[in-house]
């Protein structure tokens, strides 16, 4: 067998139900599908048993220990030259694994990753946060775009590997967060050929309101630190921008503020206070037009202006945390989802 899908799962058995019924639209039919149960309070085992008959698939329930274990423990028991990793809620389009298959026998690698996309039927919350991941105005094309400010990295929604070279590596350490930056570090360090499939693309719903998608990101920023500690090369001048906007912001705010409380005494104040709001207005501008342009709605692309907002100030929070307490404080890691993983 050709490819092993693995799939870890946290109550999200609605979201199972639409990826597997996409695997069985696949033109390219040589694969199973390995689902992992992470400790879920709402188990998939239900919506697994509707595709017994559509699909190689081989159901497992486990304890909760985070993502990354839940693919290793997946990994074990997969059958497949090449294991493709997915998070749970993304959607693949008829000619994913085509593209995937294509890809390696033009051009072979040890490793590889696809960019993701937003489907017509996310609600507009939804696509305005794929915007904010994606866009490269807020994360510099680093998840698979065309532009880019740094090399891609493959991350878990949407990441293959050769069983081999997955087993030599030792799978997906036990971080609670960042795990798949971790294995993709791991994985270029060991000189292993990877690249990005460009037609490989999914669809992925991530998070599906704001207070969620901040916790995501705050954690990310955790992470990136993490990571630093482990890797220093690994930090990027890209990695310091949400870093940067979230100082910025906060300064130009306190000049806002400053500017209102000047014009008690001086009405000139009112000209700082008005050009301490020029930049996020711009930025704004920015993120409405590019997103509006893209989705051909304005609604979305006032959404996308929170999310933006959400994304880089939520990234730039947890970064700068986990700077203070990990680089001027020197204490010990600390992860994001200790005891469970999106609860």
């Amino acid at each position: 067998m050709k490819y092993s899908f693995i799939v870890p799962v946290f109550n999200r058995p609605d979201e199972v139900d639409e990826l597997l019924e996409s695997l069985t639209t696949q033109t390219l039919t040589d694969f199973e599908v390995v689902i992992v149960e992470d400790g879920s309070q709402n188990p998939c085992e239900e919506v697994c048993k509707k595709y017994a008959d559509k699909l190689n698939l081989h159901y497992f329930a486990k304890e909760n220990s985070g993502p990354g274990q839940s693919r290793n423990y997946g990994a074990e028991r997969a059958n497949g030259e090449y294991l493709i990793i997915l998070d749970s809620d993304v959607v693949l389009p008829t000619g994913y694994l085509q593209a995937v298959d294509d890809e390696i026998n033009t051009n072979p690698a040890d490793a590889f990753g696809g960019p993701d996309r937003a489907h017509e039927s996310f609600t507009d919350t939804q696509k305005a946060i794929s915007y904010s991941m994606t866009s490269f105005f807020t994360t510099g094309g680093i998840r698979g775009g065309k532009k880019k400010l740094d090399k891609f990295y493959p991350r878990s929604f949407n990441m293959g590997i050769r069983a081999d070279v997955y087993k030599n590596l030792g799978g997906f350490s036990k971080m609670r967060f960042g795990e798949d930056i971790d294995f993709s570090i791991r994985i270029f360090k060991n000189g292993c050929k990877c690249r990005l499939f460009p037609e490989a693309w999914v669809w992925h719903k991530r998070r599906t309101d704001y207070r969620k998608f901040f916790r995501q990101v705050f954690n990310s920023g955790i992470a990136r630190i993490n990571l630093y500690k482990k890797y220093p090369e690994s930090l990027k001048l890209v990695h310091l921008l949400p870093a940067a906007f979230t100082v910025g912001v906060v300064s130009l705010l306190l000049v806002f503020i400053v500017g209102l409380i000047g014009l008690l005494c001086c009405p000139c104040s009112k000209f700082v206070a008005i050009g301490a709001l020029v930049p996020l207005v711009l930025f704004s501008a920015i993120i409405f037009i590019d997103s509006s342009i893209q989705y051909k709605n304005i609604g979305i692309g006032l959404r996308s202006i929170v999310a933006s907002f959400i994304q880089l100030l939520g990234y730039g929070t947890g970064f700068l945390q986990a700077w203070w307490k990990r680089c001027v404080q020197g204490k010990d890691e600390f992860q994001a989802f200790e005891k469970t993983f999106y609860k």
